[in-house]
């Protein structure tokens, strides 16, 4: 039954994801000027998605996660990993296939996106993925050794990964099957809880792919060859080796490639504290320009509005492009978005292939939970800025919870949400129902909705049904999606997208909004959608798509402070 289930939503995923020919979008100009050049050829690695027409994919044979002892700085930590990884050279494990992590404490608290930011000169894909703080209390607790507790008494907490380099990656053409969640599931295990492939799905498949998308496929996953694990109070660096001589990469050429990776990588991490770029911005060009915005604005509202029209809402986009004066790197704008309470109250993340625009984002929106069976998930719709004083704060909050078009569209996101978990859980509870939650900037409806799922392959099923959620597309979704694929002129991307994890014990995926695709040299892409429904002004959208880029623009008009070294 559970396999039929995931067949099925393998189906729904397809029809709604595809795109047959994976054309380049004729209506993408600025973006194929924007990101013109040749890359240079990926550094080898192993595409795990290539033995998914295998019968079965079982688990890899070998899987395995070794701690080292704790060392004071990340120099020792690096000097530790090489002489294990050295030791494991010459006493290679007998199974065909099979995934090996090595991991060493460190006895201080490393930021990774700090870590991360020391490696911006390498070629090698790079992850980075932080947890709201608002969540780290129900997971992600881990104990001396760096493996998962039950409990969080006598654990640090895991704040954030950055990786480089892929172990193992997991891309197609084609979208995201349940052949492709198997691949990546084989080598995932309960028992290595901190292996995990990090990555991201397109919004959507079906549409025409322009040229910057095209190195991500119609999803990319990773297990990071090279990590740094940002605990409460301390750090962790681990190494991965992924092998399958079934998919052309041995045990030799795997502990090869993750050796040359190590040589390339800085133990000398700089604090960059509250680095801000110091530049300003040359050009700003909206895709849609504000004229044509409006036109498909009133356009979504005339078919809104038809009596024998089935759609009630739809999400419509927009891509900003930013040319800046300087260079600025994903890393910098990435530690930016961290300040203050934009940490506390949103997923941060970076997804960037090899020798590939880097895919960052701010996203205040959780699609999916899962601990062992267990589910969560979140409905957030409807906007406001938050205000100057205590009152005007207050008099928006009172504006959103009494505004009955900002009603509708949560109720539609909400309810949406919640019959998709009720096909796959036993039970599904909504609670709260309707509160306002309140970020740094701007404030949303929200609803938190839990259930528990009757078997670990209905992960797979959650994801093909959730994705896309009402509120980065619009109800009913097939109606919502064509009139979005026949009215938007730039490519999405995995704007909107699922963006997160899979581990063996556990995965978190968030709707990747407050976004951009950045490329050193070249600007960045900010993407924002707001929803139309009936009542909808395309005046007042266009602000809010304002407000929500903010989050990007005004970082450039501040002033870069004094950086710090860090103890090597």
């Amino acid at each position: 039954m559970a396999a039929s289930a995931a067949g099925a939503a393998s189906r729904q995923f397809l029809t709604g994801l595809i795109d047959p020919n994976q054309r380049k979008c004729s209506s993408s100009s600025q973006t194929l000027r924007f990101f013109c050049r040749r890359y240079q050829p990926c550094i080898m690695s192993m595409n795990g998605c290539k033995g998914s027409d295998q019968a079965g994919l079982l688990p890899v044979e070998t899987i395995e996660t070794r701690s080292l002892s704790p060392v004071p700085s990340p120099a020792l930590a690096m000097d530790r990993l090489n002489s294990a990884i050295y030791q494991l050279k010459s006493e290679p494990p007998a199974s065909a296939s099979g995934i090996i992590r090595l991991q060493v404490p460190i006895q201080q608290q490393i930021d990774a996106i700090d870590w991360l930011h020391a490696q911006n000169n390498l070629l090698l894909s790079r992850c980075f993925f932080s947890n709201r703080s608002d969540s780290s209390d129900i997971f992600h607790s881990v104990d001396g050794n760096g493996n998962r507790n039950g409990s969080p008494k006598g654990a640090s907490s895991l704040v954030s990964v950055a990786g480089v380099g892929s172990a193992v990656f997991f891309r197609r053409m084609d979208p995201f099957s349940y052949s492709d969640w198997k691949s990546i599931r084989r080598f995932l295990s309960d028992t290595s809880p901190l292996i995990r492939a990090y990555g991201g799905i397109r919004f959507d498949a079906r549409s025409n792919m322009s040229s910057e998308w095209e190195r991500f496929g119609s999803f990319y996953f990773m297990v990071p060859q090279v990590e740094l694990d940002e605990l409460e109070g301390s750090s962790m660096l681990a190494t991965t080796v992924a092998w399958d001589e079934s998919l052309s990469l041995p045990w030799q050429m795997a502990i090869d490639a993750l050796q040359t990776t190590m040589r390339q990588l800085s133990s000398f991490v700089v604090n960059m504290r509250n680095e801000r770029p110091k530049t300003f911005v040359v050009s700003k060009t909206d895709v849609p320009s504000k004229t044509y915005w409006e036109l498909a604005v009133n356009r979504a509202l005339q078919q809104i509005d038809r009596s024998n029209s089935e759609l009630t809402k739809v999400v419509l986009a927009r891509s900003s492009r930013v040319v800046t004066a300087n260079d600025i790197a994903p890393t910098t704008w990435l530690k930016c978005l961290q300040v203050g309470k934009s940490k506390d109250n949103a997923y941060q993340f970076c997804l960037q292939p090899p020798n590939a625009p880097a895919f960052i984002g701010n996203t205040p929106e959780q699609l999916f939970h899962r601990k062992c069976l267990g589910l969560s998930s979140e409905a957030l719709a409807g906007t406001r800025a938050r205000g100057g004083s205590m009152a005007q704060d207050l008099q928006a909050e009172l504006d959103l919870l009494s505004s009955p078009k900002d009603h509708l569209e949560f109720t539609i996101v909400r309810e949406s949400i919640r019959k998709k978990l009720e096909a796959v859980c036993s039970s599904v509870m909504v609670e709260p129902k309707k509160v306002i939650k309140k970020l740094p900037r701007i404030q949303h409806l929200y609803a938190q909705l839990t259930g528990r799922l009757k078997c670990e392959d209905d992960e797979f099923v959650i994801l093909a049904s959730l994705h896309p959620t009402p509120a980065v597309c619009g109800s009913p979704r097939e109606e919502a999606r064509v009139f979005i694929a026949e009215n938007e002129v730039f490519d999405r991307g995995m704007y909107a997208g699922p963006v997160g994890w899979f581990g063996g014990r556990e995965s978190e995926f968030a709707v990747g909004i407050r976004s951009a695709l950045v490329e050193k040299g070249l600007g960045a892409l900010m993407y924002a959608g707001t929803g139309i429904v009936k009542g909808s002004n395309p005046s007042l959208e266009w602000d809010e798509l304002e407000l929500k880029i903010s989050q990007f623009t005004k970082l450039l008009k501040l002033e870069v402070p004094q950086r710090e070294t860090l103890m090597t």
